[in-house]
């Protein structure tokens, strides 16, 4: 007899669906500002999940065992965008006002024995469609993560490979990125390091590293490639100071910072220093962390790279072969009688304050003090490439 009248309850509920799904779409046009300012089309896939969702609720009430799965699948009648135009505080709301909306209402279309019984389904009803709703946003975000780090990383390879287009810049600017960060400056950099160990725990590392550039006022694109750490750094003309907060992100070893260039579209000259620089970096076991490109440029010169090796013979041999080229021959003179000034003006018969002078005007000159050791080397290397590359003292063609 308990069960007869269950179903005849179900029965009665079942004759309801229709009033309650139009009753349900009206609630929410009156109680939601939102839902009016959606699309025909949305606003139909809105009214579709309400009545797959009643009419789920009317078999779950019917026979909780066999529908269990119920407020799960009241879901699956919207396509896989809807949760990108609905976020999952206004479906709390949505499912807030049609329980409302059916409790207010149910007094009216069911009798009036009926009614608690309903309602008190209802209230169990209501938080497994919570439950329900929960579980469709987090995996719609897990597959937007997927699709998101995809984009990302092939983004970051295109950068990598000198293949930067419109096209990765149109794929950029989906993934959030405006290249300006918080200064408006559309100045790149490319930043590469050893990817931190399994073992350390860092399993969203290209969200912590985004996050924190963020915070520092900078625009970030993170990918793993193999054992390497890549972020494309976007928005700031100091990167290194950005690249200082992100230390932590990175495994062990040298973080090489690429020299800083105009935009996205330009980051293939960054990238290449930058792979460049930490293939040499272990040629320099005092270097800082992170160090920049440009700093390791003997490094990378005796590691094969011809990029470094023309920047060192262009940039510091060339101008010093300029004029009657007697900074040339005192920075040579001073290095091959080991740093000494005294040793230097002996060996060129002039005075040591001349020296002194000369060395100094080298240092403006170029960048590079001699009287500094690890500036001494570069200019030695310097010296030895712009002979090699370009023989003819004073060309200054390379």
């Amino acid at each position: 007899m308990v069960a007869k009248g269950h179903e005849a309850r179900a029965e009665r509920l079942q004759g309801a669906t229709g009033a309650l799904a139009t009753a349900a779409i009206a609630a929410m046009d009156e109680k939601l500002p939102w839902f009016g300012e959606l699309s025909a089309q949305d606003r139909s896939w809105i009214g579709l999940v309400a009545q797959s969702g009643i009419t789920a609720f009317v078999d779950w009430f019917r026979d909780p065992q066999t529908h269990s799965s119920m407020p799960t699948r009241m879901f699956g009648s919207a396509p896989r965008e809807f949760t990108r135009v609905i976020s999952l505080h206004q479906t709390v709301d949505l499912v807030r006002t049609t329980i409302e909306m059916i409790e207010n209402t149910i007094g009216d279309l069911l009798p009036e024995d009926d009614v608690p019984v309903v309602r008190e389904a209802m209230q169990r009803y209501a938080r497994e469609v919570a439950f329900a709703a929960a579980t469709v946003y987090a995996q719609a975000a897990e597959m937007r993560g997927a699709w998101d780090a995809r984009l990302e990383a092939l983004v970051v390879d295109s950068v990598i490979r000198g293949e930067a287009d419109e096209s990765v810049r149109s794929r950029a600017s989906a993934l959030g990125w405006t290249g300006s960060g918080t200064t408006g400056s559309t100045e790149v950099a490319v930043v590469v390091g050893r990817a931190p160990s399994a073992e350390s725990g860092s399993t969203n590392v290209a969200d912590s590293v985004r996050h924190a550039a963020r915070e520092a006022g900078a625009d970030a694109l993170c990918a793993m490639q193999g054992d390497r750490l890549v972020v494309v750094l976007g928005g700031t003309s100091k990167p290194v100071e950005i690249v200082q907060k992100l230390a932590e992100w990175f495994g062990p070893g040298p973080i090489v910072v690429g020299p800083v260039v105009k935009d996205l579209m330009s980051a293939v000259t960054s990238a290449r220093a930058a792979v460049a620089g930490l293939r040499a970096a272990p040629a320099w076991p005092g270097a800082p962390r992170p160090v920049q490109a440009d700093e390791l440029l003997p490094e990378r010169s005796l590691s094969g790279d011809g990029h470094a090796r023309r920047q060192l013979a262009s940039d510091v041999y060339g101008p010093l072969t300029m004029g009657d080229g007697v900074l040339l021959d005192t920075v040579t003179a001073y290095l091959d009688s080991g740093g000494s000034i005294e040793a230097t003006a002996r060996a060129m018969f002039i005075h040591a304050n001349t020296v002194r002078y000369r060395l100094k005007r080298v240092g403006e000159i170029t960048g590079y003090s001699p009287t500094n050791p690890r500036d001494a080397f570069t200019l030695r290397v310097a010296l030895t490439l712009g002979r090699l590359l370009n023989p003819e003292q004073g060309s200054y063609v390379l």
